[in-house]
């Protein structure tokens, strides 16, 4: 029998160096921004453990990944590194060996994962933005899960530079913050190319229908989007489930490719973990190239599905977060990444925004953009997050 997470019971116990949201308390940087950086992502002076017990003697990086020098350089303070899912290889957020970040909001549920720790350290407001990584949701769905906004760009955007794993055909660095407005300072700050914009008029979206979400989402959604003023029109995503299946491919045969020699070997892991590492080892030739020819015919089917519009709009998960006692259960957590792992795939950029059920239960929507629009993804969140919530936001930083 497993070991039951550990709790994270307050914010102070969260910065604590052994484990939570956050597992190393750093002071690096100026006085603008806080930020928590996950543990994937190299940081001079520390090993890249990437959550793992097995990689704790991993060698000191001698640099900084090249994410966290432009952080640094626009003058943001590193306070932390992130906790995170083991080796970003699953979706629950627990972690045996460094703690198990607790939602803030909702203790009993998931943080999600693999960027757990982000996800947490945001929504308990141990920093300003979290930087986080996202290979088949793993920014979008703790976001979600602990009711904060979270963006993967446009697959490459970002610098890859220090990351871990080193070679990977779907994953992104992005930012998680409580709002829109901080979520674009954050990309200001990773992307320096990233130019603020704002949205003068209605965005115009199309409204993804899947019929496998909850009535309780949709009808949040349909809320929200009353709220803003917006009755998008309705559209089908063609190839969206067999998306999701060849994600999980591509997944698998890149996490074998980078971990699957220390998963054979006698290195401390969660079994759990190591498991599925060997499963995803047996993905075959043939299976990836089929899930190749999945991801050119769905990016074709995104690409079109925008045309005329600013963004493409569906909930970021098609159920709400299970507790931790029900993400025992591998059924309580397969759903979770139905709508979000295919913009992986197709390397389109992809925001989650919070939403509340009738129930108060974490929800989301997901906002999809043109490959290389992501300024204008932020924007369009950012002109929701002003009517949805009914609130001004910050001004963005030039």
């Amino acid at each position: 029998m497993q070991d039951a997470p550990r709790p994270l019971a307050t914010p102070a116990e969260a910065s604590r160096p052994q484990g939570f949201a956050i597992t190393v308390p750093l002071d690096l940087g100026g006085t603008g921004p806080t930020v928590v950086v996950k543990e994937c992502i190299a940081i001079a002076g520390h090993p890249t453990r990437s959550g793992s017990e097995a990689l704790a003697g991993a060698p000191i990086s001698s640099d900084h990944a090249a994410v966290v020098l432009s952080v640094l350089e626009a003058g943001c303070r590193i306070v932390g590194r992130a906790n995170m899912h083991e080796l970003a290889f699953g979706m629950t957020g627990v972690n045996r060996y460094l703690g198990t970040p607790i939602n803030p909001r909702w203790p009993d549920r998931i943080p999600g994962g693999s960027s757990s720790g982000s996800a947490v350290a945001v929504a308990a407001g141990l920093c300003d933005f979290a930087i986080g990584t996202d290979t088949g949701g793993s920014i979008r769905q703790p976001a979600c899960c602990c009711g904060v906004y979270g963006f993967k760009p446009t697959f490459g955007r970002v610098s890859r530079a220090g990351a871990e794993p080193a070679e990977s055909s779907l994953d992104c660095i992005g930012p998680f913050a409580a709002s829109a407005t901080m979520l674009t300072r954050a990309m200001s700050a990773m992307d320096r190319t990233f130019t603020a914009q704002r949205l003068s008029r209605p965005p115009v979206l199309k409204r993804v229908r899947t019929g496998i979400v909850d009535p309780a989402i949709e009808a949040a959604m349909d809320a929200a989007l009353a709220a803003a003023g917006l009755t998008p029109e309705d559209t089908e995503l063609e190839g969206l489930s067999a998306a999701y299946d060849a994600a999980i491919t591509v997944i698998n045969r890149e996490t074998a490719n980078a971990f699957g020699d220390l998963a054979r070997s006698a290195a401390p892991m969660g079994e759990d973990v190591r498991n599925r590492i060997l499963n995803a080892a047996k993905t075959t030739d043939e299976a990836l190239a089929n899930a190749e020819a999945v991801r050119a015919t769905f990016t074709a089917a995104v690409d079109a599905a925008l045309a005329g519009v600013d963004a493409l709009i569906l909930p970021a998960m098609p159920v709400v977060p299970p507790t931790l006692a029900e993400a025992q259960d591998p059924a309580a957590v397969l759903p979770l990444t139905r709508l979000i792992r295919p913009f992986n795939l197709s390397g389109h950029p992809a925001l989650t925004a919070p939403l509340l059920t009738a129930q108060n239960l974490p929800a989301g929507f997901q906002l999809i953009g043109a490959k290389g629009m992501d300024t204008l993804l932020c924007a369009v969140a950012e002109w929701l997050e002003e009517r949805i919530e009914g609130r001004n936001t910050e001004k963005v930083i030039e």
